[in-house]
């Protein structure tokens, strides 16, 4: 699986498209639709995936949705399980705290976790945002130490980082 980031918008969001023989996943399609359409124009795009609905994350999202005519899955509508589309598999893990919709994406096969806003390299997201909540991001937090440490982490913003690395060096992660 290719796995490309187009950095959008002023807050500089992560939007990941996720591209396995000629089909993409577009993942938090942030704020500049020309970019990211660009990216997609020699692929069969399969759906959207959001992991949280703030507005950096889903800039882009109306323009990829009508254009490609496809749907949009995220915690409205995705339960913490299993899914396949097509040759891509992934679990849904509930990962509020950052919002109440925090969702992670999580790819066993290839050892890769979208996170979104809830884990950043070094950091965690806000939880003093409306929906946001210290003691659900400090559940969450548990929740993914129980995953394999050698998991490539993409953040909704910055580097990515491995799950050790935030294990051993972020002070959420090491103190929960």
């Amino acid at each position: 699986m290719k796995i490309e980031r187009v950095v959008t918008g002023y807050l500089e969001e992560n939007c990941y498209i996720l591209t396995m023989n000629k089909e993409s996943l577009v993942i938090d399609p942030g704020d500049d639709y020309d970019l990211i359409n660009e990216k997609l124009k020699d692929t069969k795009v399969l759906a959207v995936l959001l992991t949280h609905s703030h507005f950096d994350h889903v800039g882009a999202l109306n323009d990829v949705v009508s254009n490609y005519n496809i749907k949009v899955y995220s915690a409205n509508n995705l339960e913490e399980k299993e899914y396949k589309f097509h040759n891509f598999i992934f679990k849904v893990i509930d990962t509020p705290g950052h919002s109440s919709d925090s969702v992670t994406f999580y790819f066993e096969k290839e050892k890769v976790m979208f996170t979104g806003d809830f884990l950043f390299k070094g950091n965690i997201g806000r939880c003093d945002l409306p929906t946001g909540s210290w003691s659900s991001m400090q559940n969450s937090l548990k929740k993914i130490k129980e995953y394999p440490s050698d998991i490539t982490i993409y953040p909704g913003h910055g580097d990515k980082t491995t799950l050790m690395e935030e294990e051993n060096n972020n002070q959420y992660l090491f103190t929960n």
